[in-house]
């Protein structure tokens, strides 16, 4: 463990700008939330009206957690459902990324080459992990505590959200042990986070309708979280396996660090031919293989994402009939006075800023290529930097129009009329475009800092959220590109700022090509 601190130190040094917008935002989400709640009922009826309404939906219930009472912070727990899964999925992805990711770089021998124990930097991984989540733990129960919630809910509720990313921190931990690559390791710890996500849903649904599988939820990490019900029950008890997971995972981890090598990793990857197929010579068939199996889960995840959607818009026409309050916030989310019609919109600008994230993972695929010293290789050929980087940029402006086609099909069909669903779906393919290009115009001008393009999509997320409900300036509300992009279905299409967005991510993605055509590689 020698050296554990001065390696703290650099992990929080080197996460200095993306840790604290995560934290920052899971930490005040709950705070939007209630406050939204809170303004959006007239009447304590209407409230309850409401509760009883999502309560008994299957969709609501799958994309959000079961929910057992009608009180503000039962209706906040609830609605922050998802927050586990994103708070699990920003740990799991920052030990990796200070693990594994670093031994694929280089960056791990060079430090162990020094005065540092074997265990250093695993533990500083997982420590500055769990600090960050003990911080958004702490502004969940202080600014819900401040909003006038009961104390005893608000901290239970934030403890609840940093123990579930204490211990999706270990799978982390462990999925870098196995995985001989930062990308395998990161595909293996989001199985298991999709897969807890899942046996929630499942059980929760099940218990819904009566069935006989609600003891699948028991089985989910993200199942006990939800179990702990704040300003309900305030049960702590489903902590306690979080809690001894967590031990356990972190445990597993150093243990397997001592039985693999530096740099590989127990589930080794499977040598190739010695020849590649005649499909694969020439650069885009190369990235398709490099892409298509991140492309596939993506797409079929949204594919997902819109059977729940649908399923729900039924529900959501139910509820803002019986509430004005209600009808006035979706008409405002979604730029409409057809409750249907806005919801709708109000699904397409959220799944775009989800699909925003596989499109600057596909973009970063290029720095990433950069950095383990592929492209040096491929660029050694009489492959051009045009061709290497344009193959690449291609999958994260593609990708993005394959999986909200999946989502604006399936919620649409669900539905009953797809053709509205799927044309507000892919018009907000130009935002999502635009955040493409900002992270390859980073990777080309100031490459060092090309991880700040999460920053752009973390920003961009926080203004569709709490902006319409804190009723912001509309500014602030100009900075997100989502902001100009019609409100399909309901509003009057106009293929200008589509224009005006798509020629703004065409300027930024052609500078940043530009600029890594002018400078070194690797930097």
């Amino acid at each position: 463990m020698t050296g554990t601190t001065g390696l703290l130190r650099l992990v929080l040094r080197r996460d200095r700008i993306i840790m604290p917008l995560w934290v920052l935002l899971f930490g005040v989400l709950p705070y939007v939330y209630v406050s939204g709640f809170d303004t959006l009922f007239g009447t304590v009826q209407e409230r309850i009206h409401y509760a009883q309404i999502s309560a008994a939906n299957a969709g609501f219930v799958g994309l959000y957690g079961p929910l057992h009472g009608d009180s503000l912070g039962e209706l906040t727990v609830w609605r922050g459902g998802f927050l586990p899964v994103m708070i699990g999925l920003a740990a799991l992805l920052t030990v990796i990324r200070h693990t594994r990711a670093d031994e694929e770089a280089g960056r791990t021998e060079l430090v162990r080459a020094g005065v540092v124990g074997r265990f250093a930097p695993l533990a500083a991984a997982v420590l500055a992990t769990v600090l960050a989540c003990l911080v958004i733990g702490v502004l969940v129960a202080v600014t819900l505590i401040g909003h006038g919630l009961p104390a005893g809910g608000s901290v239970a509720l934030g403890a609840s959200y940093a123990v579930s990313g204490w211990l999706f921190a270990g799978v982390g931990a462990v999925a870098a042990q196995l995985g001989d690559s930062g990308r395998g390791a990161r595909a293996i710890a989001v199985l298991v986070l999709g897969v807890s996500y899942v046996l929630r849903m499942g059980g929760d649904i099940s218990a819904l309708g009566g069935g006989r599988l609600d003891w699948m939820s028991w089985l989910s990490p993200i199942g006990w979280i939800h179990r702990v019900f704040p300003f309900g029950a305030d049960d702590w008890w489903p902590m306690v396996p979080a809690v001894v997971g967590t031990s356990a995972t972190v445990g597993v981890a150093a243990y397997l660090l001592t039985r693999r090598d530096l740099g590989g990793g127990l589930l080794a990857g499977r040598l190739g031919p010695a020849r590649a197929a005649g499909s694969l010579r020439s650069p885009i068939a190369l990235a398709w293989r490099l892409h298509r199996g991140l492309l596939i889960g993506w797409t079929a995840g949204f594919a997902a994402l819109g059977l729940v959607f649908g399923g729900v818009s039924t529900s959501v026409a139910q509820i803002a009939a019986d509430s004005s309050a209600m009808s006035r916030i979706f008409s405002q989310l979604g730029g409409s006075d057809s409750i249907m019609d806005a919801y709708f919109a109000s699904i397409a600008q959220t799944c775009a800023l989800i699909i925003s994230c596989y499109a600057v993972q596909a973009a970063l695929r290029i720095r990433d290529e950069e950095q383990s010293g592929h492209a040096e290789a491929m660029l050694s050929t009489d492959v051009s930097r045009w061709a290497w980087s344009a193959s690449h940029l291609l999958f994260a402006l593609l990708g993005p129009a394959v999986a909200l086609l999946a989502e604006g099909v399936v919620a649409g069909l669900v539905h009953g009329d797809p053709g509205p669903v799927v044309a507000s779906s892919l018009a907000q393919l130009p935002a999502v475009w635009v955040l493409a290009g900002v992270t390859t115009l980073l990777i080309g001008v100031a490459p060092k800092l090309a991880a700040a393009a999460w920053a752009v999509v973390a920003a961009a997320l926080l203004i569709l959220m709490v902006g319409p409900l804190l009723e912001v300036d509309q500014w602030v509300l100009d900075l997100s590109p989502f902001t100009h992009v019609p409100h399909l279905p309901g509003a009057s299409f106009t293929v200008v700022p589509l224009l005006v967005l798509t020629l703004i991510a065409a300027a930024l993605g052609g500078a940043g090509l530009i600029a890594l055509r002018r400078r070194d590689v690797p930097v």
